[in-house]
């Protein structure tokens, strides 16, 4: 998967996102205490602003944690921008950062796990916590590896992206375009396929299983490529450590009996595990996306 041409990035009307990109480029340098103190001060800023993300984010909690106090989801909600700017600020350390300096500050608690039994092909569920990038970036500095793409609107930050990712080993990218083919492919070559399938992409490929207890379009593909390529499921979760102390990787036991033949509870233990460690940490899961976005039918939608 191949960076937008050269000639397209330098349109005037990027010149923002380039104001961006040496932003980021400025503050790599800095430690990432520091950075991390910039992130929690920007993300107070955009969670005391009124409007449409603010109100995702407020919605999800609300639907997600009806029992929580009032207090506690506000606070939710604001630590919820403060580690997704952190995250966003961060990346400068992604695509500038040296070796060392990425080995130092995500560290991977117990490697041993990563590689199950060593005989299977591996799929790595890595849901969509803020630290997602920064546990791909380096479980793929120490092997090839694979992983979805979803290319970015906007082709300066997809330059970045593709380059913050192909820096070390590089990586074999799938796109969700491309179906599931290229997964397929990926995994009886015995690359780890670095999976994220807890976002709602609509109907297609998607049943409703509870997510917190709501319907919620969850992506069916997990079970599937798990039994066509006879792969074993370990669940890998980054944590952003506070005080810009870094990120942590973590694996999980490798899922037993999976999957069990019956698709829908098979994609229900998926979310349930998912719900079990957003328990852990609240604010550093995207809430920022419209996750029950698809309703059953003749259901209103809860953004609206």
């Amino acid at each position: 998967m191949n960076p937008a041409p050269s000639e397209n990035l330098w349109r005037p009307s990027l010149l923002p996102v380039w104001l961006s990109v040496g932003f980021l480029w400025l503050l790599h340098w800095l430690p990432l205490p520091l950075q991390a103190a910039l992130g929690n001060a920007f993300g107070w800023l955009l969670a005391m602003r009124p409007g449409r993300r603010r109100r995702i984010v407020a919605t999800n909690l609300a639907l997600c944690f009806p029992d929580a106090p009032k207090a506690l989801r506000r606070r939710w909600l604001r630590l919820t921008f403060q580690a997704s700017m952190r995250a966003v600020l961060e990346h400068g350390v992604l695509w500038w950062g040296s070796d060392a300096r990425l080995r130092r500050l995500i560290r991977i608690d117990n490697p041993e796990a990563a590689l199950g039994d060593g005989v299977r092909p591996l799929i790595w569920l890595a849901p969509h916590f803020v630290g997602l990038d920064m546990g791909g970036v380096r479980l793929a500095m120490d092997r090839h590896v694979a992983s979805m793409y979803a290319p970015a609107k906007n082709p300066v930050t997809d330059r970045f992206m593709l380059h913050g990712r192909s820096r070390f080993f590089p990586p074999t990218l799938v796109s969700r375009s491309e179906g599931i083919k290229p997964a397929l492919k990926a995994l009886k070559d015995h690359l780890p396929f670095y999976y994220l399938p807890d976002q709602d992409h609509g109907r297609r490929n998607a049943v409703f299983v509870p997510f917190f207890g709501i319907p919620a379009a969850t992506v069916s593909a997990l079970p599937r490529l798990a039994k066509l390529t006879n792969a074993q499921v370990i669940p890998v979760i980054t944590r952003q450590l506070p005080w810009g102390r870094g990120y942590a990787v973590r694996f999980y036991p490798p899922w037993d009996n999976y999957p069990s033949g019956d698709l829908e509870a098979d994609v229900a233990r998926m979310n349930v595990f998912i719900e079990d460690r957003i328990r852990e940490m609240p604010p550093q899961y995207l809430w920022l996306h419209r996750r029950f976005k698809t309703r059953p039918v003749g259901e209103p939608s809860f953004y609206e």
